[in-house]
């Protein structure tokens, strides 16, 4: 209630400070460890750092039947936080390439994760995002990721395609399957529109709405239009087949909608690369 009644001007300051003071606690009584960034870092999704990336993991393993020496690529890197629990069960000759738009997350994973395992690898990519990177130089369609043909075998990106319009994504899919292997598999989590969460985003218990359409995609907010992104179910699914990415694929629907029984927050899609 006190928070509702804050002006936007306080709002700001305060978590900034409280933040800080937390991330000091932390550090000194020693509840964080030196491989989990503070939390005034931290600018990805809701959750606790830790207990997120573990989850991630496991549905890596589990739903992307991902193997301890394969070659990884993570699209979206942020500050680590899949990067972070990956660095217990890539092993030689697997490997890990990661790429973001925010600089400050580059910056730690290359400070802080890099040194420790020379098998990770992490790169800033200076791509526009009207909500994350504003003055990024490149156009997200016309950005080609720095990496050769055929070269990963688990390519992923989480909370990526949520804030991406129509062509950028359908350019992303195309650069996944170039750089992916044949037979290797991409994981990405979306907001997909079909039948049934159309009917569940209406309701109380949805955390979205996507109630406006713009250019292909649907947006919970005209005011930031990549803040969160929706695409028909049925385009991604044919955008997916267009590039080669369509044997077995499998979705796992997320509960971001109100769904009771879901994988995780958002809808996960597992295509393979024929």
């Amino acid at each position: 209630m006190l928070r509702q009644l804050l002006p936007e001007s306080l709002k700001k300051p305060i978590r900034k400070t409280y933040t800080s003071v937390v991330d000091y606690s932390e550090l000194l009584f020693g509840l964080r460890d030196e491989l989990t960034p503070p939390r005034s870092k931290i600018f990805i999704g809701a959750g606790d750092f830790r207990t997120v990336g573990q989850e991630f993991k496991q549905h890596f393993i589990q739903l992307g039947s991902l193997k301890p020496t394969e070659s990884v690529l993570d699209i979206g890197c942020g500050i680590g936080r899949m990067a972070v629990p990956l660095t217990d069960y890539l092993t030689s000759p697997g490997s890990y390439d990661g790429f973001d738009i925010v600089k400050q997350g580059t910056d730690w994973c290359q400070r802080t994760v890099a040194p420790r395992f020379p098998n990770f690898h992490f790169q800033l990519a200076d791509v526009y995002n009207s909500h994350y990177h504003p003055s990024g130089q490149y156009q997200a369609h016309e950005y080609r990721f720095p990496f050769e043909d055929n070269r990963f075998d688990f390519v992923f990106l989480t909370s990526v395609f949520t804030h991406m319009p129509v062509r950028e994504t359908a350019h992303y899919i195309a650069e996944i399957s170039r750089v992916l292997k044949p037979g290797g598999r991409c994981f990405a989590t979306f907001f997909l529109l079909n039948e049934e969460s159309r009917r569940l985003m209406v309701g109380e218990s949805s955390q979205y709405n996507f109630q406006y359409e713009l250019e292909g995609r649907y947006i919970f907010t005209p005011l930031d239009p990549d803040l969160g992104t929706a695409f028909d179910e049925s385009w991604v699914i044919n955008t997916l087949n267009q590039h080669g990415l369509s044997a077995q694929t499998s979705i796992y629907p997320g509960r971001w909608c109100g769904r009771k029984k879901a994988t995780t927050f958002q809808d996960i899609i597992v295509a393979y690369k024929s």
